[in-house]
């Protein structure tokens, strides 16, 4: 009951993630008045549409394996608040999330007064994991930008490293409607003298962010130039890589996740801590294979129930359903697939249908949770348009969604090979987990 309090305390913040407040003046006066505990460590920034958990999921393995202690921020969170606060690869505990809101409410409170707009959510989170990180204390903190970058919370850090994944069309009303307008936004995290690990870019987006390093003096490491994937092969609950760091070539690195686009990400992971450690020579390679290979990425492309195979998918713009789907045919060998999809409505809905039709056998549509779910009945007709009426099925509640989806994928001559992929949105990818965790 003591963090349902907290949480509703929260839930009053507005906004939330689906929402931009564009200056720094709040988190700026907060971190002061707690005594700046952002300026007590170092820390590894990420910004991008696609594969910014993931990736500093994979930064903090591999900062555990190199002996060091980090603390992770990241959003959203597919099940609980907690995860958003990590310490040491581990979600915070309850407690401690608790502890750190009371200690931090009165001087919240001091700058809603102060402030013609009050604190919003994810400022208040932000801080709690400054906060957090600095009493614990952490070596280096691995901080994922909640919106852009330019004015989110966490660019009061102005860190050293900063990672930028890759860029597309997402949050479109509130970070511009071209690649160059979103590029500008997430490029505010490049700061004097950093080092910036840039992933594979659009051209559109890449010109915004080269000239935004040269305007600083950042040093660019770009993705298939300084680092990348040198070779990758499938294999049994994972891939087998040989990758191109920044100051060597790391064999036979192990990665229990599925698809290229993880492997593009490892490759970055492994860029940025090399990057962060700052040695004059490569990493020792078996430090850098035990980094990643207990990797996960909760809810991306993840097997949550087998007979027939159940995946979850929070894979909630084109670009990062084209991933998925590329993914889904790299790893897997379904013969008849069955999708799930719980959109939110501001997203590009027609875009994730069209991208989804070639890979799914029939879809059940549904609705998730959030306030800003698309109604079920508006993804019918657009799915109807796309799929056509007779590969398409449709259910008010996510939890029959499931059923019906399972059924769906049995029913033929496909035992084991049939699967379910749940996708769609974050929020329906963490209240799947929890519903196929609770059965």
């Amino acid at each position: 009951m003591t963090l349902q309090r907290v949480l509703a305390d929260l839930a009053t913040r507005y906004p939330a993630e689906d929402k931009m407040v564009p200056d720094l003046d709040r988190i700026t006066l907060l971190c002061h008045l707690l005594g700046d505990p952002q300026k007590a460590y170092p820390s590894i920034h990420l910004t991008g549409t696609n594969g910014k958990t993931s990736t500093a999921r994979m930064i903090d393995g591999l900062l555990r394996a190199f002996g060091l202690r980090p603390g992770r921020y990241t959003s959203p969170h597919l099940e609980h608040v907690t995860e958003r606060i990590s310490l040491d690869g581990q979600p915070v505990e309850e407690e401690r999330f608790v502890a750190a809101y009371d200690e931090l409410r009165p001087f919240v409170e001091l700058v809603d007064s102060r402030s013609p707009v009050p604190m919003t959510f994810f400022e208040v989170l932000t801080g709690m994991a400054f906060a957090v990180f600095a009493d614990a204390p952490v070596d280096v903190a691995v901080l994922e930008v909640g919106l852009g970058g330019s004015w989110d919370a966490t660019n009061v850090v102005q860190a050293k490293t900063c990672v930028i994944t890759p860029i597309g069309l997402d949050h479109v009303p509130l970070l511009g409607t071209t690649l160059a307008e979103i590029a500008t936004e997430k490029a505010g995290i490049i700061h004097e003298g950093a080092t910036v690990v840039l992933a594979a870019q659009p051209p559109e987006a890449a010109e915004v962010l080269l000239r935004r390093a040269l305007e600083k003096g950042a040093t660019v490491a770009r993705e298939g130039l300084e680092f990348g994937v040198l070779e990758r092969r499938t294999a049994v609950g994972g891939q087998l890589l040989t990758l191109q760091g920044l100051a060597g070539t790391y064999e036979d690195v192990f990665l229990p996740l599925h698809g290229p686009h993880m492997a593009a990400n490892a490759a970055a992971a492994l860029a940025a801590v090399e990057a962060f450690l700052g040695g004059a020579g490569a990493l020792d390679p078996e430090a850098v294979r035990e980094g990643f290979v207990d990797a996960t990425a909760p809810g991306r492309l993840e097997v949550v129930r087998t007979s027939p195979t159940v995946l979850v998918d929070a894979s909630h713009n084109r670009a990062g359903m084209e991933a998925t789907v590329a993914a889904l045919a790299d790893a897997f060998r379904f013969t008849r697939l069955v999708g799930v999809l719980a959109v939110l409505g501001d997203k590009d809905v027609r875009g994730l249908l069209e991208v989804l039709e070639p890979a799914l056998a029939a879809v059940v549509v549904t609705q998730n949770g959030s306030p800003r779910a698309l109604p079920v009945d508006d993804l019918h007709q657009l799915a109807l348009e796309i799929f056509g009426e007779d590969r398409v099925s449709v259910e008010d509640r996510l939890d029959d969604a499931l059923d019906s989806a399972v059924t769906l994928a049995e029913d033929g001559d496909d035992f084991g090979t049939a699967g379910v992929l749940v996708t769609g949105s974050v929020v329906t990818a963490g209240e799947a987990r929890l519903l196929l965790k609770a059965r």
